[in-house]
């Protein structure tokens, strides 16, 4: 951004920059916590990522009052005003992620001590991890105004799609299998969707960041395979001597 004459104006916009910083750093530990947490089934670090989102409402909050504050003393114009805008919107995407990341944690709490799929949990790793690579690359796009950044992450969104659908029928599979896991698996499922919403989020922030640096939308519609809507998951085979339907 070019410098302006009154430098105080330049601090402003700075200052939320920095808050966005801030809030992306947080973001980020918290999903790595909140995952750590699952895989772990560690209480306490998920108990962790519950009370650090209070400091991610706070920081959206001020970003918030202090860019309406920026626009009613300073009536920026042009990409002064879409670097306002932009940050407002970023700090609320930021903002859910968090509460992901908190949900996640709640649902440790409420399986912990529960036995789960290996299998599942490689795939949550995983999904945690492609995630957290967007979230990083979108933030890193932000600070550095690169549109091209945010359009790659934006692209590749399908990635998180596709392995949810699979945790979802992989789930389902055991649910139907045994009845007794109906309860861990659909937490499992929660935060499987948590972090595909993540995903999400970070899509989001790629497309504020697009316009805040061309002042044009993406174009196109985005890169969703998400099909967890339309899941069926068919009941295998009764074997010899099993009534027809059982599980």
């Amino acid at each position: 951004m070019a410098d302006h004459i009154v430098s105080s104006f330049d601090v402003d916009l700075g200052g939320l920059r920095h808050s966005i910083g801030e809030m992306g750093g947080i973001a980020e530990k918290m999903l790595t916590d909140a995952t750590a947490a699952l895989i772990r089934d560690d209480a306490e670090l998920a108990q962790a990522v519950i009370a650090t989102d209070q400091r991610l409402d706070a920081l959206q909050r001020e970003v918030e009052e202090r860019g309406i504050l920026i626009i009613a003393r300073r009536q920026p114009l042009a990409v002064d005003l879409r670097e306002i805008v932009s940050a407002i919107r970023i700090a609320g995407d930021l903002e859910r992620v968090g509460d992901l990341a908190k949900n996640i944690g709640k649902r440790v709490l409420a399986i912990t001590g529960h036995m789960h799929p290996r299998r599942v949990m490689i795939g949550v790793q995983h999904m945690s991890d492609l995630a957290l690579g967007q979230l990083n690359d979108v933030l890193d796009a932000y600070m550095s105004n690169d549109a091209d950044v945010a359009a790659a992450v934006w692209a590749r969104d399908g990635n998180i799609d596709a392995l949810n659908n699979s945790l979802l029928r992989e789930l389902l599979t055991y649910m139907m299998e045994d009845p007794r896991s109906i309860s861990s698996c659909a937490h499992l499922l929660f935060c499987a969707k948590n972090i595909e919403r993540v995903g999400d989020h970070c899509t989001n922030i790629a497309e504020t960041i697009h316009y805040l640096v061309t002042g044009e939308p993406l174009v196109g519609d985005r890169p969703k395979d998400d099909r967890s809507s339309f899941a069926i998951v068919e009941p295998r085979p009764a074997s010899a001597g099993e009534p027809e339907g059982s599980l």
